[in-house]
């Protein structure tokens, strides 16, 4: 009984933190120059590609709450494609800075083989344009910067709103 609390407590004290508005570090940060692991090049084994995946995911995910700032690519305020550019980038894989490049890089994939790492597009403006990018977490969900009034936050691709917006899904590895 006594190491359920000693438990609840450390992980009630764990939360705690992120209430504190602090905008959390990207993790894992590789150094170019020291061949970090996890730095995908175009040899790696699959294995690794689906790694770099999650950790690309989990790079996403730690920088909820930051907030939305237009032409903003890092971690004081993202838009769309500034968020995606920032988020790759911690992991060595280039991506272009904007959606209308982002949306021609990489490789088409359906939308029911999506998995975490995949880039997610978008039209908000009411033409067939991609004019969003978000980053696929695996299922429904992806994380992305969303607005002027908004921060990095978690959405899921079914929702009334993303779901008659969705264009296309693309992978980069």
């Amino acid at each position: 009984m006594g190491r359920v609390f000693i438990l609840v407590i450390g992980l009630t004290g764990a939360s705690a933190c992120a209430s504190t508005g602090a905008v959390p570090q990207p993790f894992p940060t590789p150094k170019p120059s020291s061949g970090a692991v996890g730095v995908t090049s175009p040899k790696a084994p699959a294995e690794s590609v689906a790694a770099d995946a999650y950790a690309i995911s989990g790079t996403a995910l730690a920088l909820r709450g930051t907030p939305y700032k237009n032409g903003g690519s890092d971690p004081s305020g993202f838009d769309c494609s500034g968020f995606v550019w920032y988020v790759f980038g911690q992991h060595g894989v280039r991506v272009p800075r904007s959606v209308s490049e982002q949306s021609r890089a990489g490789n088409h994939v359906d939308a029911a083989d999506l998995r975490p790492g995949d880039l997610l597009f978008f039209a908000t403006n009411g033409t067939r344009d991609a004019t969003h990018v978000a980053i696929s977490i695996g299922g429904d969900e992806f994380v992305h910067a969303p607005s002027s009034a908004g921060q990095v936050r978690v959405e899921r691709l079914g929702s009334s709103y993303w779901a008659p917006r969705f264009l296309e899904a693309r992978r980069l590895q």
